[in-house]
C-alpha cells in the first residue's frame, strides 16, 4: 500500500468550452452541503438513496436484449478454467489464488515446481476460503498472506469483510490445513504485519486512540511476541500523524539473510526505510523518493524517482535509476552506490525480480516491454537482455531469491498472455504455456500513434481496430485513461474489451497520458498537483486526434476511467463534455476540496498527488496555492448539469470501498438528480476498491457498463 492552444485547429473549441465553466459552488463544502449526509458510508438515508438509484438504473440496462448476452460472455471470460495460474514461489511450489464459478471467493493452491515449469501443474487445496466463509458464516474475501521464512508453514493470512481495505489477520499452518489454535490474531483494522522471526511479528496497526494518521494508517510500529496479547507489543518505531503511514516489510537474500524494515511514508511517494533488526531502529542513506526493492549477494537493490548524488560521490545517479548498496553499509553516512541501470527519457522501468544468481528487470522503451538481466560477481554489474517477443507487455510474475529460475508473462493486445520460465543464470526464456484465444482477433489491428498536448508533448496512445476500419468518423470508440500515482498503462490482452466491445463493431483506445510511469518519474512528476492540468489536456489532445483521424467523432466517443481515471472522467464532464456522448466513471474521486477531509476515509494519503485542499482551524488554506487550482478542477463544484446532460455519465462505486469514498460518486450523482440531468448509477453493496468482491460481480458490472456504452454510442 504520482496552457497553450490545443492541437491543431481545434484550440477555439476548447477555449471556449474553458470559458462557459461556471463559477464552482463553494457552498458545497460547508456545513449547509445538501449532501452532506451521503458521507455517512453505511447511513440510513444513504443506503436508502442507493438502492433507489439501483432500482432506477438496473432495469433500464439489465432489460436491453444485449444485456444478458454481454453478462454470458464477461462470465464466461472470468470463469474460464484456461487461465494462466500465476503466484508466488516458495519452498518448492508454486503458489496460487484461484477463483471460478465454483470456488466464488476462491483457494490458495500449490503446485511442485517441477510439474508447474511443465506446463502441467498438480494442484493441492491449501485453503477453501469459500468453505472458510461458510463455516463462519462470514463474508470473508481473501487480500493475501505473508508466511514465516524459516519452516515457510506458519502464514498470516490477510481477510476482509467483503472487500474492504481494512482486514483481521489470521495464522494459519500450511502443514495441517488449519488456523493454529491460539495463533496470532490481529483484529480488523488497515494493518501491515511481517515476520521478524518464527515467534515475533512485527505490526502497524490501530494500537487506539491517537494512534493513526490523518490518513487513517497505521503511525507505529510493534513487536509482537508469541503468546502475549497484542496490547503488550513492544514499540520499534513511530511516525508522525501528517504521515500517510508506516509500514513493514523484509529484505531476504540467496544466502539466507534477512532484514526487517519499515518504511515511513511521510508522503505518497517520499519516504524513510528503517531497519528494524538491529539494536536500534536505523534509517537507510537513502534520498526520499526512492523505493527498496531486495537484495541480492548482500547489495540492497532500490529504485530512484528523483536524482541523487550519494553522499561522498562525486557522481549523480539519474532519476529513473535501479542503484546497489551494501546490506552492511545502507545504514551508514557514506554508502557505496552502484548504478545498476538508467533508463533514457522514453523508458522506464516497471518491475523487478530477484533470482538466486540474478536480477531481472522488465524495462520498456516507448511503452514496449524488454527483459534485462544484471548480474554482480562480487566487483560489478554485468547487463545483458533475454529474448522476447517484441511490441507487447512484459511482466515478472514471481522469483525467488532461492530459486534460479523466475516466471514471466508476454502479452499485448491481441495476443493471449503467454507464460516463460526464465533461467536467470543462463541468461534464457523458455514458453511454458500460452492461453488459448478468448476471442477472435483476427479481423483487428492494434497500432500505436501519438497526439500532440497543448504544451507541446507528444502523448502515445494505441488504438485497437478492425483492420478494414473505413475511417469514416463514425466508429464506436471507448478511450480509457488513468494518468496519475506514476501506474503505467502498457498493452495487455483484454478478452473483454474483445468479446464485450470490438466484436460488437466498437474500437478501443488506450492513451498514455502524463502522470503514469510509461516514461519513468518525470512523466508522473509533470502532472503533480498544481501543474495537474496537463494530464487532462493530454487526454483531450488523444481524443481530438481520433476525431482528426477520422476514427470517430463525439457521438460516438466514449470514455472510461477509475479511481484517479475516475477523476480523469470528472474532468472531462467540466471541462470537454462536448468531446464526448458517454462516461464510465469507475470508483471515482470527483470532490476534490472535500477529498482529504478526516471522515473521507484515505483521501489525506494522496494531497502529494493532488495538492493540498484542506484550511486550517482559523480558516486560511494550509496551501493557497494548492487549494486555489483544486477549487478550479473540483468535478463536484464545476459541474455543469446541462453541460453534462450530453454525456448522461455512469457512475459505479462500492458501498465498501474503504480507501475511494463512494460519497464523491453519489454527491455528484446527486446533483445531476437535483437538476433533473441524465445520469446512470451503480453501487454495489460489496466489492472494496474494484466494486466487485467475487467474479460472478465482476462481470455484472462489465455487463452493465458495456451494455450501457452500447446504448449511448452504437443506438
Amino acid at each position: 500500500m504520482r496552457l497553450a492552444a490545443l492541437f491543431l485547429g481545434l484550440a477555439g473549441i476548447s477555449l471556449a468550452a474553458c470559458a462557459t465553466l461556471p463559477e464552482p459552488d463553494l457552498t458545497l463544502t460547508a456545513t449547509n452541503d445538501p449532501y452532506a449526509w451521503m458521507e455517512e458510508v453505511e447511513g440510513e438515508e444513504a443506503l436508502a438513496w442507493v438502492r433507489r438509484q439501483n432500482a432506477r438504473t438496473l432495469p433500464i440496462l439489465e432489460s436491453d436484449p444485449r444485456y444478458a448476452p454481454l453478462l454470458a460472455d464477461a462470465s464466461a471470460i472470468v470463469n474460464n478454467r484456461e487461465r494462466l495460474p500465476l503466484g508466488s514461489l516458495r519452498g518448492g511450489y508454486l503458489y496460487n489464488f484461484w477463483q471460478d464459478e465454483t470456488n466464488v471467493r476462491g483457494l490458495m493452491r500449490r503446485s511442485p515446481i517441477g510439474a508447474y515449469a511443465a506446463g502441467t501443474p498438480v494442484w493441492e487445496t491449501v485453503l477453501d476460503v469459500d468453505a472458510l466463509a461458510a463455516a463462519e458464516n462470514a463474508n470473508w474475501v481473501f487480500k493475501g498472506w505473508t508466511c514465516e521464512p524459516e519452516s515457510g508453514t506458519r502464514c498470516m493470512v490477510s481477510l476482509s469483510d467483503g472487500g474492504l481495505d481494512a482486514t483481521t489477520w489470521r495464522e494459519f499452518d500450511i502443514a495441517t490445513r488449519q488456523f493454529v489454535a491460539d495463533g496470532f490474531v490481529a483484529p480488523e483494522a488497515k494493518s501491515s504485519i511481517e515476520w521478524m522471526d518464527g515467534d515475533t511479528l512485527l505490526v502497524g496497526t490501530d494500537w487506539g486512540p491517537g494512534s493513526l494518521t490523518e490518513s487513517g494508517y497505521a503511525m507505529e510500529i510493534r513487536a509482537w511476541d508469541r503468546g502475549s496479547p497484542l496490547s503488550a507489543a513492544r514499540s520499534l518505531l513511530t511516525g508522525q500523524p501528517s504521515d500517510v503511514g508506516v509500514f513493514v516489510g523484509a529484505l531476504e537474500g540467496e544466502d539466507g539473510t534477512r532484514a526487517a524494515i519499515a518504511v515511513r511514508a511521510d508522503t505518497f511517494f517520499t519516504n524513510s526505510i528503517w531497519r528494524l533488526d538491529q539494536a536500534e531502529p536505523a534509517a537507510f542513506t537513502l534520498p526520499p523518493m526512492s523505493s527498496v526493492v531486495g537484495l541480492h549477494k548482500g547489495q540492497v537493490l532500490f529504485t530512484l524517482q528523483q536524482a541523487w548524488t550519494p553522499p561522498g560521490a562525486a557522481a549523480e545517479i539519474p532519476q529513473g535509476a535501479l542503484a546497489a548498496m551494501p546490506l552492511d553499509q545502507a545504514t551508514g553516512s557514506a554508502p557505496t552506490v552502484t548504478l545498476i541501470y538508467g533508463p533514457g527519457p522514453r523508458d522506464s522501468i516497471e518491475g523487478i525480480g530477484v533470482t538466486r544468481d540474478a536480477v531481472l528487470v522488465a524495462a520498456y522503451s516507448n511503452v514496449r516491454g524488454r527483459l534485462l538481466r544484471f548480474s554482480f560477481d562480487g566487483r560489478g554489474w554485468m547487463e545483458s537482455e533475454i529474448e522476447m517477443p517484441a511490441n507487447g507487455a512484459i511482466g515478472i510474475v514471481t522469483s525467488d531469491v532461492r530459486e534460479p529460475n523466475a516466471y514471466v508473462v508476454f502479452e499485448d493486445f491481441l495476443n493471449p498472455s503467454t507464460l516463460y520460465e526464465v533461467d536467470a543464470r543462463a541468461g534464457a526464456a523458455r514458453r511454458v504455456r500460452s492461453l488459448p484465444p478468448l476471442f477472435d482477433a483476427s479481423p483487428y489491428v492494434s497500432e500505436q500513434f501519438e497526439a500532440v498536448s497543448a504544451d507541446g508533448t507528444r502523448v502515445p496512445y494505441f488504438l485497437i481496430r478492425r483492420a478494414d476500419l473505413p475511417f469514416n468518423g463514425d466508429t464506436p470508440t471507448l478511450l480509457y485513461g488513468y494518468g496519475g500515482f506514476q501506474v503505467s498503462m502498457t498493452p495487455s490482452y483484454a478478452p473483454n474489451v474483445g468479446r464485450l466491445w470490438l466484436d460488437r463493431g466498437g474500437a478501443y483506445v488506450l492513451a498514455n497520458i502524463r502522470g503514469g510511469g510509461e516514461f519513468g518519474p518525470a512523466w508522473h512528476q509533470a502532472g503533480l498537483t498544481t501543474n495537474r492540468q496537463v494530464i487532462y489536456d493530454d487526454f483531450i489532445a488523444v481524443a481530438e486526434d481520433l476525431i482528426e483521424r477520422r476514427v470517430t467523432n463525439p457521438r460516438r466517443l466514449g470514455i472510461m476511467g477509475g479511481s484517479n481515471g475516475g477523476l480523469l472522467m470528472g474532468v472531462m464532464l467540466t471541462q470537454r463534455p462536448d468531446l464526448f456522448r458517454a462516461a464510465v466513471v469507475q470508483v471515482p474521486l470527483l470532490d476534490m476540496v472535500g477529498f482529504a477531509e478526516d471522515n473521507m476515509l484515505a483521501g489525506a494519503s494522496w494531497v502529494a498527488e493532488y495538492g493540498d485542499p484542506r484550511l486550517q482551524e482559523d480558516g486560511t488554506p494550509v496551501a493557497p496555492d494548492q487549494r486555489a487550482f483544486l477549487v478550479r478542477l473540483s468535478p463536484y463544484h464545476n459541474l455543469d448539469p446541462a453541460a453534462a446532460a450530453s454525456v448522461a455519465p455512469f457512475f459505479v462505486t462500492s458501498t465498501k470501498d474503504d480507501r475511494v469514498h463512494p460519497a464523491h460518486a453519489r454527491k455528484t450523482a446527486a446533483r445531476l438528480e437535483a437538476a433533473g440531468s441524465p445520469y446512470y448509477y451503480y453501487e454495489n453493496i460489496d466489492g472494496g476498491h474494484s466494486a466487485a468482491a467475487n467474479l460472478q460481480e465482476a462481470a455484472r458490472r462489465r455487463a452493465l457498463e458495456y451494455t450501457y456504452l452500447a446504448q449511448r454510442l452504437m443506438d
